[in-house]
C-alpha cells in the first residue's frame, strides 16, 4: 500500500469531522505545491515533503493536529500557528470541531515551508580557515 492509499485509507476511518477536516486540509497541502509527496511515517503519520518535511498531520481525540518542522523559522502574517509556540523549531497548527481551514493562508504557509527548505538545502558549506 502506498503511502497515498495510507492516508486516504485513514481519512476513511475518520467518520466524524476530523475526517473532514483531514481531507480539507490534505487538500490544501497538495494544492499548494505539485511536487509535494506524501509519505507514511513514525507509527502511522502522514508527512508531506518537498526538498525535505514541510509538516507531520495527525488526528487526536479532539483535534486535527499539522505540525511545520521548522515553523518557528516560517512567516506567519495569517496566525495560523495556535500550538507549540513555545518551541524553537516547530509550531503547529490545532483544528478543533467546527474551525474552518483558510486555504489560501494554508497554502502561502506551506509554500514558505517549501522555501525554507529549498533555501537550507543550498546553504553554502563554510570553507576552514588554513593558519
Amino acid at each position: 500500500m502506498t503511502p497515498s492509499e495510507r492516508i486516504d485509507r485513514m481519512i476513511a476511518e475518520l467518520t466524524d469531522w476530523r475526517g473532514k477536516t483531514f481531507a480539507s486540509m490534505r487538500k490544501a497541502i497538495l494544492a499548494a505545491d505539485p511536487e509535494i509527496t506524501e509519505e507514511w511515517k513514525w507509527m502511522g503519520s502522514p508527512v508531506w515533503y518537498r526538498d525535505g518535511i514541510i509538516a507531520v498531520a495527525n488526528a487526536h481525540k479532539g483535534k486535527v493536529k499539522l505540525t511545520f518542522m521548522y515553523g518557528a523559522s516560517l512567516p506567519d502574517p495569517d496566525k495560523l500557528f495556535n500550538a507549540g509556540l513555545e518551541g524553537n523549531a516547530r509550531r503547529a497548527i490545532d483544528w478543533l470541531e467546527g474551525d474552518k481551514i483558510n486555504d489560501r493562508a494554508l497554502k502561502n504557509l506551506i509554500r514558505a515551508a517549501i522555501a525554507f527548505n529549498q533555501a537550507k538545502a543550498k546553504k553554502p558549506v563554510k570553507k576552514s580557515k588554513k593558519a
